[in-house]
Order: structure tokens, then sequence, then C-alpha cells
């Protein structure tokens, strides 16, 4: 990598669901482990909307007093955060972060966000307004697998790797096939890091069954902080199942497990979450140059000073 100073340089630290990666930033960058202070860039791609702040575990306001955190908050559960803006909103964020002295680090488990930004964004063209509304009452009408379908016949390739739950990702492919004539796979997004800036993009992994453990733990908290309740405020408000932030693991099972005890829901959104950390990781290995550790703090200080202060590793 490039060692030029004029160069933003940014930390990426990502990982599966529950993998411990806020606990870490905290205790390098929050507590002064770090020499230089951090600007953390949110890649998570629920924790921007307003209101959802149990279910997706946002950062508490004490930690964020002392690492700010940025890009959380600002879309209401009923809008769409895709990762194009994302990747326009990190990279102006990175800018501004290394401008000031700060050393940005984009955080999250978001795979497909993450990878926007490291290698920039793909060909396709800009999402219409008129062709999203279009492709929504198709959905509405006429159901994900008449979608599905569609895709399947003209790129077979793409169909296969959207996974049946992401309808997201299966409308936006619909509408790129429908306004361009060309299967979405003609617009693969490049598979190296971007030339303009220099990355470190580290991964956190822990084993299969202590991850799954802390998932559990995580969820039996939530339960015990309010989600119920804070989902009961959202439907209030008029958000919907339809609604993008609606669709995230850890509120979309009580639309769909209406009638299920409390109990019931927790146990479906514990399994939801083991399986999309199990997805995540599949995507998030295929990042190139990624490092991976544990949820070792000593580890991710020596990765970042040898990285931004360009000091040698102890061997281990």
């Amino acid at each position: 990598m490039s060692t030029d100073s004029s160069r933003v340089k940014a930390l990426i630290l990502t990982g599966p669901t529950a993998s411990g990666k806020t606990e870490l930033l905290d205790a390098v960058f929050g507590r002064g482990a770090f020499p230089l202070p951090g600007l953390v860039i949110s890649a998570d791609s629920m924790q921007a909307y307003r209101g959802m702040d149990i279910g997706t575990a946002k950062p508490s306001p004490e930690l964020r007093s002392r690492l700010p955190h940025i890009l959380i908050d600002i879309k209401d559960p009923d809008e769409q955060y895709t990762a194009g803006e994302f990747a326009r909103l990190a990279r102006e964020a990175c800018d501004s972060a290394h401008s000031r002295g700060l050393i940005p680090i984009v955080s999250g488990g978001t795979g497909f966000y993450i990878r926007n930004l490291l290698c920039g964004p793909s060909g396709a063209p800009p999402e219409s307004a008129d062709m999203r509304l279009e492709v929504a009452a198709d959905l509405r009408r006429l159901g994900a697998d008449a979608l599905r379908a569609e895709l399947e016949a003209a790129d077979p390739a793409s169909a296969r790797r959207i996974h049946p739950n992401d309808l997201y990702r299966l409308t936006r492919a619909v509408e790129i096939l429908r306004s361009t004539g060309r299967p979405p796979s003609d617009f693969a997004p490049p598979s190296s890091p971007r030339g303009d800036m220099d990355f470190l993009v580290v991964g956190v992994e822990r084993p299969k069954a202590e991850l799954a453990e802390r998932i559990r733990s995580r969820v039996k908290s939530m339960m015990e902080a309010g989600l119920p309740e804070e989902l009961r405020r959202l439907k209030a408000a008029g958000f919907s199942p339809s609604s993008p932030g609606m669709q995230a693991i850890g509120y979309k099972e009580f639309f769909q497990d209406e009638g299920k005890s409390i109990e019931s829901i927790a146990e479906d959104i514990v399994l939801h979450s083991i399986q999309y950390a199990k997805r995540q990781m599949t995507f998030l290995r295929a990042l190139p140059g990624i490092i991976w550790i544990g949820p070792d703090k000593e580890a991710l200080l020596g990765l970042c000073e040898s990285f931004f202060l360009q000091r040698e590793q102890a061997p281990t």
C-alpha cells in the first residue's frame, strides 16, 4: 500500500453481528490506547434508521461521547438507504475526518456497503424513483417469486447470489434489468480496492459456538431493554412491514410471528441472526486484503500503529 501522507487512510473494522466490533473500537480508540483520535463512520445499514435503537444495538450515548459516531440516525424507517448512498457519504466523511486530523474508522457488518466503499461502486445506473415505484407495485401485486423468476430468466447468476429474503437486492436487480435491458451482472462492482485511498481492512471473528452464544445473550438483553415496546412505538408511528427499516432482523419477526409468544419471537430472532452471521462471514471473507483477528485489543492496536504510524509490529 502507498505511504503517501497526503492520501486518506482509513480503518475498516468489520465482522459478523455480535462479534464485538464496538467493544474493540472502544478499547483501542474510545479509551485512548491509540494516540490519535478517531471518528467512527457506521457501516451498519440499519443503525442509520431513527427510532430503531435497541434492535440494531446502537452504541450507547456514553460510548459515543468518548468516540464520536456518524451515519447513525440519518433516515426514517420508511426511507431507503442504499449502498451507493452509503459509499458517497462515507467517502465524504473519510475526507472530512482526515482533514481534521482524525482517523476515519468505518465499522459495521453490512458487507455490501463496505465493498462499495472499499472497491468503488458498480457502473449500474442510478436509482429511478419511477422505476422503483413500478417494481414495488409489482412486488405487492405479483409477489417476490414472480420478480425472482423474471430475474432468473435474464440473469441466473445474479438470481443465485441474492438470498430469498433479501427483497432490497432483488428489487434493485429487477430495476436495473428493466431500466437497461441488460443483466445486472454486467454491472458487477470492481473486485480490487479503489486507487484514491488506502485502507486497513480488519475482520473480527469468533468460534461459531461462542458467536451463537453471544447472539443469544444479546437478543435476551434486547428483549429485557424493551425491544417489543420499541417495535410498538414504530408501528404506532405508521411504519409497516413494507418499510425498509422494518425488514431488519429483530423487527420483521414481530410482523411475521404475530400471535406467537415473546419467547418464540426471541428464538426466531436468535435463529435468523445466527443464519445472517454465517452469510456475513461468507461475504466478508471475500473482501480484498482483509486481515482476520480475534476480539483482541493488542492485535488491533498493533495493526493500527503499523498502518497509521508506520511502526514495526513486534514479532508474535
